[in-house]
Protein backbone atom coordinates (compact mmCIF):
# COMPACT_ATOMS: atom_id res chain seq x y z
CA UNK A 1 0.00 0.00 0.00
CA UNK A 2 1.09 3.44 -1.00
CA UNK A 3 2.77 4.62 2.46
CA UNK A 4 3.01 8.66 3.92
CA UNK A 5 6.79 8.34 2.93
CA UNK A 6 6.35 7.45 -0.53
CA UNK A 7 3.46 9.72 -0.69
CA UNK A 8 5.46 12.92 0.32
CA UNK A 9 8.46 11.32 -2.03
CA UNK A 10 5.86 11.49 -5.04
CA UNK A 11 5.00 14.74 -3.90
CA UNK A 12 8.52 16.34 -3.96
CA UNK A 13 9.39 14.49 -7.26
CA UNK A 14 6.22 16.26 -8.75
CA UNK A 15 7.45 19.70 -7.09
CA UNK A 16 10.77 19.28 -8.53
CA UNK A 17 9.18 18.53 -11.96
CA UNK A 18 7.55 21.39 -11.81
CA UNK A 19 9.42 23.91 -10.93
CA UNK A 20 11.91 23.05 -13.48
CA UNK A 21 9.37 22.56 -16.35
CA UNK A 22 9.92 19.04 -16.41
CA UNK A 23 8.22 15.74 -16.51
CA UNK A 24 6.68 13.60 -13.51
CA UNK A 25 7.06 10.22 -14.48
CA UNK A 26 5.25 7.13 -12.95
CA UNK A 27 6.48 3.68 -13.39
CA UNK A 28 5.56 0.51 -11.22
CA UNK A 29 8.22 -1.45 -9.82
CA UNK A 30 6.74 -4.44 -10.07
CA UNK A 31 9.30 -7.46 -9.75
CA UNK A 32 8.18 -8.24 -6.88
CA UNK A 33 5.70 -11.09 -7.84
CA UNK A 34 4.65 -11.73 -4.23
CA UNK A 35 4.29 -7.79 -2.90
CA UNK A 36 3.22 -6.56 -6.69
CA UNK A 37 -0.62 -7.61 -6.96
CA UNK A 38 -3.10 -5.71 -9.45
CA UNK A 39 -4.69 -4.59 -5.82
CA UNK A 40 -1.16 -3.18 -4.79
CA UNK A 41 -0.94 -1.04 -8.04
CA UNK A 42 -4.63 -0.14 -7.97
CA UNK A 43 -4.06 1.13 -4.96
CA UNK A 44 -1.18 3.20 -5.87
CA UNK A 45 -2.76 4.97 -9.15
CA UNK A 46 -5.65 5.56 -6.55
CA UNK A 47 -3.81 7.51 -4.35
CA UNK A 48 -1.65 9.33 -7.11
CA UNK A 49 -5.30 10.54 -8.12
CA UNK A 50 -6.40 11.54 -4.54
CA UNK A 51 -3.82 13.84 -4.27
CA UNK A 52 -3.50 15.47 -7.36
CA UNK A 53 -0.28 14.35 -8.61
CA UNK A 54 -0.88 14.91 -12.13
CA UNK A 55 1.79 12.54 -13.75
CA UNK A 56 2.47 13.14 -17.28
CA UNK A 57 3.13 9.74 -18.35
CA UNK A 58 -0.91 9.39 -18.52
CA UNK A 59 -1.95 5.87 -20.21
CA UNK A 60 1.72 4.90 -20.51
CA UNK A 61 2.65 4.34 -17.55
CA UNK A 62 5.70 2.31 -17.29
CA UNK A 63 5.41 -1.52 -15.96
CA UNK A 64 8.75 -3.28 -14.81
CA UNK A 65 7.60 -6.93 -16.19
CA UNK A 66 6.65 -5.57 -19.51
CA UNK A 67 10.47 -5.16 -20.09
CA UNK A 68 11.99 -8.16 -19.47
CA UNK A 69 13.76 -8.44 -22.49
CA UNK A 70 15.15 -5.12 -22.63
CA UNK A 71 16.53 -6.14 -19.29
CA UNK A 72 17.74 -8.99 -20.81
CA UNK A 73 19.12 -7.11 -23.74
CA UNK A 74 21.61 -4.85 -21.01
CA UNK A 75 22.41 -7.58 -18.80
CA UNK A 76 23.94 -9.79 -22.38
CA UNK A 77 25.60 -6.51 -23.23
CA UNK A 78 27.32 -6.56 -19.55
CA UNK A 79 28.06 -10.22 -19.43
CA UNK A 80 29.79 -9.77 -23.02
CA UNK A 81 31.87 -6.73 -22.20
CA UNK A 82 32.92 -9.16 -18.96
CA UNK A 83 31.10 -7.06 -16.27
CA UNK A 84 28.58 -9.52 -15.51
CA UNK A 85 28.97 -13.39 -14.52
CA UNK A 86 26.72 -16.52 -14.28
CA UNK A 87 26.85 -17.17 -10.29
CA UNK A 88 26.24 -21.06 -9.02
CA UNK A 89 26.04 -20.64 -5.37
CA UNK A 90 23.23 -22.50 -3.77
CA UNK A 91 21.58 -20.93 -0.80
CA UNK A 92 23.08 -23.54 1.16
CA UNK A 93 26.66 -22.40 -0.11
CA UNK A 94 25.51 -18.64 0.20
CA UNK A 95 24.53 -19.04 3.82
CA UNK A 96 27.63 -21.01 4.99
CA UNK A 97 29.90 -18.45 3.43
CA UNK A 98 28.13 -15.90 5.64
CA UNK A 99 28.18 -17.85 8.64
CA UNK A 100 32.12 -18.13 8.63
CA UNK A 101 32.47 -14.59 7.58
CA UNK A 102 30.54 -13.74 10.86
CA UNK A 103 32.63 -16.31 12.87
CA UNK A 104 35.77 -14.18 11.30
CA UNK A 105 34.54 -11.27 12.37
CA UNK A 106 33.91 -9.97 9.01
CA UNK A 107 31.14 -8.18 7.22
CA UNK A 108 28.60 -10.94 5.76
CA UNK A 109 28.94 -10.59 1.92
CA UNK A 110 29.18 -12.27 -1.20
CA UNK A 111 33.20 -13.38 -1.84
CA UNK A 112 32.85 -13.39 -5.44
CA UNK A 113 33.92 -17.45 -5.70
CA UNK A 114 31.89 -17.49 -9.31
CA UNK A 115 33.91 -14.67 -10.57
CA UNK A 116 35.54 -16.16 -14.44
CA UNK A 117 39.35 -16.00 -12.69
CA UNK A 118 38.61 -16.63 -9.12
CA UNK A 119 36.36 -19.93 -10.33
CA UNK A 120 39.41 -20.97 -13.04
CA UNK A 121 41.59 -20.76 -9.50
CA UNK A 122 39.38 -22.33 -7.34
CA UNK A 123 38.82 -25.61 -9.80
CA UNK A 124 35.12 -24.14 -9.36
CA UNK A 125 32.95 -26.56 -11.74
CA UNK A 126 29.25 -25.50 -13.00
CA UNK A 127 26.86 -28.09 -10.73
CA UNK A 128 24.31 -29.94 -12.59
CA UNK A 129 20.74 -29.00 -11.75
CA UNK A 130 21.92 -25.19 -10.36
CA UNK A 131 20.17 -22.64 -12.34
CA UNK A 132 22.59 -19.26 -12.07
CA UNK A 133 22.11 -15.98 -11.11
CA UNK A 134 23.62 -12.82 -12.79
CA UNK A 135 26.24 -10.66 -10.45
CA UNK A 136 27.59 -7.63 -11.61
CA UNK A 137 31.49 -7.57 -11.48
CA UNK A 138 32.04 -4.40 -9.26
CA UNK A 139 35.23 -2.50 -9.95
CA UNK A 140 37.85 -3.41 -6.75
CA UNK A 141 38.89 -0.73 -6.17
CA UNK A 142 38.46 3.15 -6.17
CA UNK A 143 35.40 5.20 -4.74
CA UNK A 144 32.30 6.19 -5.66
CA UNK A 145 31.19 9.94 -4.99
CA UNK A 146 28.07 11.87 -5.70
CA UNK A 147 26.69 15.31 -4.77
CA UNK A 148 23.50 14.38 -3.32
CA UNK A 149 20.92 17.32 -3.55
CA UNK A 150 20.10 16.71 0.43
CA UNK A 151 23.02 15.47 2.00
CA UNK A 152 25.70 16.76 -0.16
CA UNK A 153 29.10 14.88 -0.84
CA UNK A 154 28.71 11.12 0.06
CA UNK A 155 32.02 8.85 -0.98
CA UNK A 156 32.03 4.81 -0.90
CA UNK A 157 34.49 2.68 -1.00
CA UNK A 158 34.31 0.11 -3.83
CA UNK A 159 35.61 -2.38 -1.50
CA UNK A 160 32.49 -2.32 1.07
CA UNK A 161 30.45 -3.42 -2.13
CA UNK A 162 30.44 -6.76 -3.18
CA UNK A 163 29.01 -8.40 -6.31
CA UNK A 164 25.52 -7.65 -6.28
CA UNK A 165 22.35 -10.25 -8.26
CA UNK A 166 20.59 -7.83 -11.50
CA UNK A 167 19.07 -10.99 -13.04
CA UNK A 168 17.64 -13.53 -10.38
CA UNK A 169 17.85 -17.57 -11.98
CA UNK A 170 14.29 -16.76 -12.98
CA UNK A 171 15.33 -14.41 -15.50
CA UNK A 172 13.46 -11.25 -13.65
CA UNK A 173 16.25 -8.31 -12.80
CA UNK A 174 16.41 -6.90 -9.27
CA UNK A 175 15.55 -3.52 -8.29
CA UNK A 176 19.21 -2.12 -8.35
CA UNK A 177 19.52 -3.57 -11.77
CA UNK A 178 15.73 -2.50 -13.34
CA UNK A 179 15.81 0.89 -12.10
CA UNK A 180 19.24 1.83 -13.56
CA UNK A 181 17.63 0.47 -16.90
CA UNK A 182 14.69 2.04 -16.78
CA UNK A 183 16.13 5.76 -15.99
CA UNK A 184 18.36 5.77 -18.40
CA UNK A 185 15.68 4.70 -20.84
CA UNK A 186 13.10 7.22 -19.46
CA UNK A 187 15.89 10.21 -19.76
CA UNK A 188 15.20 10.80 -15.96
CA UNK A 189 17.41 13.36 -14.35
CA UNK A 190 16.75 13.42 -11.06
CA UNK A 191 16.50 10.37 -8.64
CA UNK A 192 14.60 11.62 -5.35
CA UNK A 193 14.07 8.72 -3.02
CA UNK A 194 13.85 7.73 1.10
CA UNK A 195 17.20 7.91 2.83
CA UNK A 196 17.07 4.05 2.69
CA UNK A 197 18.11 3.90 -0.21
CA UNK A 198 21.49 5.74 0.28
CA UNK A 199 23.13 2.36 0.20
CA UNK A 200 21.85 1.36 -3.20
CA UNK A 201 23.27 4.41 -4.66
CA UNK A 202 26.96 3.96 -5.44
CA UNK A 203 26.03 0.55 -6.42
CA UNK A 204 23.80 2.13 -9.24
CA UNK A 205 26.29 4.69 -10.30
CA UNK A 206 28.88 1.81 -10.54
CA UNK A 207 26.24 0.02 -13.50
CA UNK A 208 25.47 3.52 -15.02
CA UNK A 209 29.36 3.82 -15.38
CA UNK A 210 29.70 -0.01 -16.63
CA UNK A 211 27.23 0.80 -19.43
CA UNK A 212 28.76 4.32 -20.45
CA UNK A 213 25.97 6.35 -19.34
CA UNK A 214 25.95 9.76 -17.00
CA UNK A 215 23.69 9.27 -13.92
CA UNK A 216 21.39 11.84 -12.91
CA UNK A 217 21.09 13.54 -10.04
CA UNK A 218 20.38 11.81 -6.65
CA UNK A 219 18.51 12.95 -3.64
CA UNK A 220 17.81 11.11 -0.59
CA UNK A 221 15.21 11.70 2.08
CA UNK A 222 15.35 11.32 5.47
CA UNK A 223 12.70 8.65 6.63
CA UNK A 224 9.11 9.89 8.93
CA UNK A 225 9.34 8.79 11.77
CA UNK A 226 6.21 8.76 14.51
CA UNK A 227 5.66 11.24 17.73
CA UNK A 228 7.44 9.25 19.41
CA UNK A 229 10.85 9.95 17.20
CA UNK A 230 10.72 6.04 16.08
CA UNK A 231 10.02 5.30 12.39
CA UNK A 232 7.07 5.53 11.27
CA UNK A 233 5.09 1.98 11.47
CA UNK A 234 1.41 0.95 12.45
CA UNK A 235 1.70 1.28 15.74
CA UNK A 236 1.47 4.89 15.74
CA UNK A 237 -1.70 4.65 13.47
CA UNK A 238 -2.47 4.93 9.96
CA UNK A 239 0.59 4.78 7.67
CA UNK A 240 -1.10 4.02 4.35
CA UNK A 241 -2.51 7.33 2.47
CA UNK A 242 -6.26 5.41 1.34
CA UNK A 243 -6.50 5.16 5.31
CA UNK A 244 -6.27 9.30 5.44
CA UNK A 245 -9.04 9.19 2.84
CA UNK A 246 -11.28 7.07 4.32
CA UNK A 247 -10.69 8.94 7.63
CA UNK A 248 -12.06 12.12 5.78
CA UNK A 249 -9.13 14.06 5.31
CA UNK A 250 -9.46 16.03 2.57
CA UNK A 251 -6.06 15.39 -0.31
CA UNK A 252 -4.97 19.37 0.01
CA UNK A 253 -4.43 19.35 3.10
CA UNK A 254 -2.51 15.82 3.37
CA UNK A 255 -0.67 17.25 0.62
CA UNK A 256 0.30 20.30 1.99
CA UNK A 257 1.29 18.43 5.64
CA UNK A 258 3.62 15.99 3.93
CA UNK A 259 5.45 18.59 1.89
CA UNK A 260 5.94 20.90 5.23
CA UNK A 261 7.20 17.57 6.72
CA UNK A 262 11.05 17.78 6.31
CA UNK A 263 10.79 21.14 4.26
CA UNK A 264 10.69 24.66 4.90
CA UNK A 265 10.89 27.34 3.35
CA UNK A 266 11.05 31.08 4.83
CA UNK A 267 7.82 31.05 6.98
CA UNK A 268 5.46 28.73 4.80
CA UNK A 269 3.12 26.78 7.10
CA UNK A 270 -0.06 26.83 4.54
CA UNK A 271 0.20 26.88 1.05
CA UNK A 272 -1.26 25.69 -2.68
CA UNK A 273 0.28 23.05 -5.23
CA UNK A 274 1.26 26.27 -7.87
CA UNK A 275 2.69 27.86 -4.49
CA UNK A 276 4.79 24.81 -3.56
CA UNK A 277 5.63 23.86 -7.09
CA UNK A 278 6.82 27.86 -7.28
CA UNK A 279 9.41 27.66 -4.27
CA UNK A 280 10.20 23.70 -3.72
CA UNK A 281 14.06 22.96 -3.42
CA UNK A 282 15.37 20.14 -2.35
CA UNK A 283 18.33 21.93 -0.61
CA UNK A 284 15.56 23.11 1.47
CA UNK A 285 14.94 19.55 2.63
CA UNK A 286 15.94 18.79 6.39
CA UNK A 287 18.68 16.08 6.87
CA UNK A 288 17.32 15.14 10.00
CA UNK A 289 14.28 12.80 10.47
CA UNK A 290 10.95 14.34 10.41
CA UNK A 291 8.55 13.68 13.19
CA UNK A 292 4.74 12.79 12.52
CA UNK A 293 2.09 15.40 14.26
CA UNK A 294 -1.54 13.95 13.80
CA UNK A 295 -2.56 16.86 16.12
CA UNK A 296 -1.19 19.27 13.73
CA UNK A 297 -2.55 17.13 10.43
CA UNK A 298 -5.99 17.33 12.07
CA UNK A 299 -5.51 21.22 12.76
CA UNK A 300 -4.57 21.82 9.06
CA UNK A 301 -7.02 19.64 7.80
CA UNK A 302 -9.74 21.68 10.01
CA UNK A 303 -8.55 24.96 8.14
CA UNK A 304 -8.82 23.34 4.94
CA UNK A 305 -12.47 22.58 5.97
CA UNK A 306 -13.38 26.26 6.75
CA UNK A 307 -12.03 27.21 3.53
CA UNK A 308 -13.94 24.00 1.04
CA UNK A 309 -16.96 25.38 -0.86
CA UNK A 310 -20.30 23.74 0.92
CA UNK A 311 -21.26 21.94 -2.60
CA UNK A 312 -18.00 19.86 -2.55
CA UNK A 313 -18.14 19.02 1.16
CA UNK A 314 -21.67 17.76 0.63
CA UNK A 315 -20.73 15.52 -2.23
CA UNK A 316 -17.82 14.61 0.04
CA UNK A 317 -20.14 13.87 2.94
CA UNK A 318 -22.69 11.73 1.89
CA UNK A 319 -21.66 8.55 1.55
CA UNK A 320 -20.58 8.66 5.21
CA UNK A 321 -24.27 10.17 6.28
CA UNK A 322 -25.65 7.51 4.65
CA UNK A 323 -23.41 4.99 5.78
CA UNK A 324 -24.30 6.02 9.43
CA UNK A 325 -28.55 5.72 8.34
CA UNK A 326 -29.18 9.50 7.78
CA UNK A 327 -32.36 10.36 5.77
CA UNK A 328 -31.04 13.00 3.25
CA UNK A 329 -34.00 14.08 2.22
CA UNK A 330 -34.69 16.20 5.73
CA UNK A 331 -32.42 19.05 5.15
CA UNK A 332 -30.45 20.72 2.35
CA UNK A 333 -26.77 19.36 2.95
CA UNK A 334 -24.86 21.84 1.42
CA UNK A 335 -26.17 24.28 3.95
CA UNK A 336 -25.78 21.68 6.76
CA UNK A 337 -22.17 21.19 5.79
CA UNK A 338 -21.96 25.17 5.41
CA UNK A 339 -22.86 25.62 8.81
CA UNK A 340 -20.76 22.99 10.57
CA UNK A 341 -17.83 22.95 8.69
CA UNK A 342 -16.26 25.04 10.73
CA UNK A 343 -16.42 23.03 13.93
CA UNK A 344 -15.11 20.03 12.38
CA UNK A 345 -11.26 18.94 11.56
CA UNK A 346 -12.22 15.86 9.24
CA UNK A 347 -15.53 15.10 7.25
CA UNK A 348 -15.91 12.06 9.64
CA UNK A 349 -16.57 14.70 12.36
CA UNK A 350 -18.74 16.43 10.01
CA UNK A 351 -20.73 13.22 9.33
CA UNK A 352 -20.97 13.00 12.82
CA UNK A 353 -22.41 16.54 13.81
CA UNK A 354 -24.46 16.60 10.53
CA UNK A 355 -26.54 13.84 12.00
CA UNK A 356 -28.36 16.01 14.56
CA UNK A 357 -30.21 17.08 10.85
CA UNK A 358 -30.70 13.33 9.66
CA UNK A 359 -30.73 11.27 12.03
CA UNK A 360 -34.24 10.04 14.04
CA UNK A 361 -35.26 13.17 16.06
CA UNK A 362 -34.70 11.65 20.03
CA UNK A 363 -35.22 14.18 22.13
CA UNK A 364 -34.44 13.19 25.99
CA UNK A 365 -37.10 13.90 28.59
CA UNK A 366 -35.25 15.11 31.76
CA UNK A 367 -33.50 17.63 29.02
CA UNK A 368 -36.52 18.89 28.01
CA UNK A 369 -37.75 18.94 31.78
CA UNK A 370 -35.29 20.83 33.00
CA UNK A 371 -35.20 23.42 30.05
CA UNK A 372 -38.44 24.43 31.15
CA UNK A 373 -38.11 25.56 34.63
CA UNK A 374 -37.11 29.00 35.18
CA UNK A 375 -39.30 30.90 33.02
CA UNK A 376 -38.40 28.51 30.10
CA UNK A 377 -42.23 27.52 29.75
CA UNK A 378 -43.09 30.91 29.35
CA UNK A 379 -40.68 31.90 27.54
CA UNK A 380 -41.13 29.30 24.89
CA UNK A 381 -44.63 29.65 24.65
CA UNK A 382 -44.10 33.41 23.65
CA UNK A 383 -40.85 32.12 21.41
CA UNK A 384 -43.78 29.76 19.13
CA UNK A 385 -46.26 32.96 18.79
CA UNK A 386 -43.30 34.70 17.61
CA UNK A 387 -42.05 32.38 15.34
CA UNK A 388 -45.10 31.42 14.12
CA UNK A 389 -45.59 35.01 13.34
CA UNK A 390 -42.82 35.44 10.69
CA UNK A 391 -43.15 35.75 7.26
CA UNK A 392 -39.53 34.68 6.14
CA UNK A 393 -38.15 31.95 7.68
CA UNK A 394 -34.47 33.05 7.69
CA UNK A 395 -32.41 33.07 10.33
CA UNK A 396 -31.85 36.83 11.15
CA UNK A 397 -35.72 37.00 11.74
CA UNK A 398 -35.91 33.79 13.52
CA UNK A 399 -33.05 35.40 15.85
CA UNK A 400 -35.04 38.94 15.86
CA UNK A 401 -37.82 37.02 17.42
CA UNK A 402 -36.27 34.99 20.13
CA UNK A 403 -34.31 37.91 20.83
CA UNK A 404 -37.54 40.27 21.17
CA UNK A 405 -38.92 36.88 23.66
CA UNK A 406 -35.60 37.89 25.73
CA UNK A 407 -36.74 42.04 25.97
CA UNK A 408 -40.23 41.40 26.83
CA UNK A 409 -39.82 39.23 29.49
CA UNK A 410 -36.59 40.42 30.69
CA UNK A 411 -34.74 36.90 31.00
CA UNK A 412 -31.09 36.07 29.01
CA UNK A 413 -31.09 34.86 26.01
CA UNK A 414 -30.11 31.17 27.34
CA UNK A 415 -33.92 30.96 28.60
CA UNK A 416 -35.33 31.22 25.71
CA UNK A 417 -32.45 29.28 23.27
CA UNK A 418 -32.12 26.28 25.67
CA UNK A 419 -35.74 24.81 25.14
CA UNK A 420 -35.99 25.73 21.72
CA UNK A 421 -32.52 23.39 20.88
CA UNK A 422 -33.27 20.82 22.87
CA UNK A 423 -36.81 20.09 21.72
CA UNK A 424 -36.32 21.95 18.30
CA UNK A 425 -33.25 20.38 17.52
CA UNK A 426 -33.09 17.67 20.11
CA UNK A 427 -29.04 18.34 21.14
CA UNK A 428 -26.86 19.73 23.74
CA UNK A 429 -25.15 22.18 21.55
CA UNK A 430 -25.49 23.23 18.51
CA UNK A 431 -23.83 25.55 16.18
CA UNK A 432 -25.67 29.40 15.92
CA UNK A 433 -29.39 28.23 16.72
CA UNK A 434 -31.12 30.77 14.58
CA UNK A 435 -29.16 29.19 11.24
CA UNK A 436 -29.66 25.59 12.85
CA UNK A 437 -33.78 26.30 12.55
CA UNK A 438 -33.62 27.74 9.47
CA UNK A 439 -32.22 24.21 8.06
CA UNK A 440 -34.49 22.10 10.06
CA UNK A 441 -37.27 24.06 8.61
CA UNK A 442 -40.50 26.09 9.98
CA UNK A 443 -42.72 23.51 9.70
CA UNK A 444 -40.64 20.49 11.64
CA UNK A 445 -39.54 23.30 14.31
CA UNK A 446 -42.70 24.88 15.15
CA UNK A 447 -44.85 21.04 15.54
CA UNK A 448 -42.26 20.08 18.18
CA UNK A 449 -41.85 22.99 20.20
CA UNK A 450 -45.85 22.80 20.51
CA UNK A 451 -45.82 19.17 21.13
CA UNK A 452 -43.79 20.03 23.75
CA UNK A 453 -45.91 22.86 25.17
CA UNK A 454 -49.27 20.51 25.11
Amino acid sequence: MMHLGTARTAIYCWAVARHFGGKFLLRIEDTDRERSTDEATQVILDSMKWLNLDYDNQGEVVYQMKRLPRYKEVADELLAKGLAYWDYCTKEELDAMREEQRARGEKPRYDGRWRPDRAAALGLVKPEGVKPVLRFRNPDDGEVTWNDAVYGTITVANKELDDLIIMRADGIPTYNFAVVVDDADMKITHVIRGADHINNTPRQINLYRALGLEPPVFGHLPLINGPDGKKLSKRHGSVAVTEYQKAGYLPEAIFNYLARLGWGHGNMEKFSRDELARVFDLSDCSRAAARMDFKKLAWLNGQYMKEADDSRLASLVKDRIEARRGDLAKAPLDKVCGLLKSRAQTLEELADSAMVFYGPYQPVAEDIAKSLENGGREALALAVSKLEALSDWKAPEIYAALKAVCEEQGVKFGVVASPVRVIGVAAKKVPQIDQTLEIIGRETVLERLKAALA
